[in-house]
């Protein structure tokens, strides 16, 4: 990305019209914007969240993965029924969706569970979440710079089609996935495994399926069976089709004779990675990753009984983004905190959810069986910045380990944590990084958390 400049960086408040002063500022609507926000707004104090969609939800709505992660341990007996480990705000959002019946009850997942929701009763459960804590939210808007006071976030720069504008706050959640303000501000972050990052996805939703053909020769694990992957093989060998993953998902959702697909496997046409970052990479993965949906949608009109009269319902506003930057923190998660399912008394989260590193020609799958690894408070704290966390796949994580940890219901707990972070540090006058994860827990807990 050498044609490309991030930091934007004022050491004093440029000459704009101040919009707002606030407690509590979080930039990203996402799985953990959201939570924290809700957090925060629910403590009393005056909060605004900012995002560049007309809508909240972020991988989950605009990426369309469309699925909460991360709530069940995984088992090799098959008779054993779901275990969630995960609650708080989780539960509560996963509550607040299935008033709204849009999520489905668990369904097999390989090893583990998940569940499936309505990308549109998502947007609706966060509006209704985030109006009832008297959040304040704007839509179609973004962070072009932030203000610093030496290493001290004080405010960021907005732009959306009114103009420019600043927002001043005391506390700032960077929940946009991609450690926006902290790579703005030219704090330290990287990219995976020496530049190495997973590789993005066009998720999609098919519509006419007959569901009772389609699960009798699915079956109910939403990883396709060897017979599947068998067929993609040989309509490949053919020549008449291309279809680059073998292995594909498929979950029935909350609409009636309606699948979620995650089948696509997108690199540049030059055979490179592609690092979303970088709007021709974005681009690319975008155009070519509907022409994949296409391409799958038309193996399963063919192979795939049940699926004779499927048609495309929609694909995700954006293709679902796995992995981007991710802060240098205070604490990293490790590889071997994950496949040795550490516990930790700091924990601010359990994640039972597998490696699940898409990154070359195949998904690498490593489950932690009957058990689950804790992720540690520090790990949202970067190593430099004061009044700023962060929360989402951005956290501090070595490669593998962000490949279990960045799932959904994951993502949740961590907005749910830097929303307890930074009403805690007002409330006492005490830095984001003086607070330890076992007072941060504490208050988890009393709000529903298991930890």
């Amino acid at each position: 990305m050498k044609n490309w400049k991030i930091v934007h960086r004022y050491e004093q408040k440029p000459d704009l019209p101040v919009l707002a002063n606030l407690d509590v500022l979080v930039i990203g609507g996402g799985a953990a914007g959201v939570a924290a926000a809700v957090t925060a707004g629910q403590a009393n104090k005056s909060t605004w969240l900012i995002e560049k969609y007309g809508f909240c939800g972020g991988a989950a709505v605009a990426g369309l993965s469309g699925t909460i992660c991360g709530m069940y341990k995984a088992t090799d007996d098959a008779q054993k029924a779901p275990e969630q480990v995960v609650f708080g705000f989780t539960e509560t959002f996963r509550r607040a969706l299935k008033a709204k019946n849009g999520v489905t009850e668990p369904q097999k997942y390989g090893k583990t569970f998940t569940v499936t929701h309505d990308p549109l009763v998502w947007r609706e459960v966060a509006d209704d979440l985030l109006e009832a804590a008297g959040v304040n939210v704007l839509f179609h808007t973004a962070v072009v710079g932030v203000i610093m006071s030496g290493e001290t976030f004080q405010g960021v720069v907005i732009e959306s089609n009114a103009g420019q504008s600043i927002i001043m706050a005391n506390m700032i959640v960077d929940a946009s996935g991609d450690a926006a303000l902290i790579a703005r501000a030219g704090m330290d972050y990287f990219y995976g495994d020496q530049g190495k990052i997973q590789n993005p996805t066009m998720f999609f939703r098919v519509g006419g399926i007959d569901l009772e053909r389609y699960l009798d020769y699915y079956g109910d694990d939403t990883i396709c069976p060897p017979k599947v992957t068998e067929n993609i093989i040989k309509a490949n060998q053919s020549k008449e089709y291309d279809l680059p993953r073998h292995k594909i998902w498929m979950f029935p959702t909350t609409r009636p004779n309606e699948l979620m697909v995650n089948a696509t496997r997108l690199a540049g046409q030059d055979g490179r990675m592609l690092n979303v970052i970088d709007p021709q990479d974005f681009t690319e993965a975008e155009v070519f990753g509907r022409r994949q949906v296409r391409e799958y949608t038309r193996f399963l009109k063919n192979f795939v009984p049940g699926c004779e009269n499927v048609y495309v319902v929609d694909t995700g506003v954006e293709v679902g983004i796995r992995q981007t930057r991710s802060i240098v923190g205070v604490e990293m998660l490790t590889n071997n905190d994950v496949v040795n399912c550490r516990k930790r008394s700091d924990s601010i989260c359990r994640t039972p959810w597998p490696i699940e590193l898409h990154a070359g020609d195949r998904p690498k799958l490593h489950w932690l069986l009957d058990d689950y690894y804790d992720v540690p408070f520090n790990t949202l704290i970067p190593i430099v910045g004061e009044n700023i966390i962060v929360a989402g796949r951005c956290l501090s994580a070595e490669h593998e380990a962000l490949a279990s940890a960045r799932v959904t219901a994951q993502c949740f707990e961590y907005g749910h944590a830097a929303g307890v972070a930074v009403v805690k540090a007002m409330n006492e006058k005490r830095r984001i990084r003086d607070l330890n994860g076992e007072e941060i827990a504490a208050v988890m807990k009393q709000n529903g958390s298991a930890l």
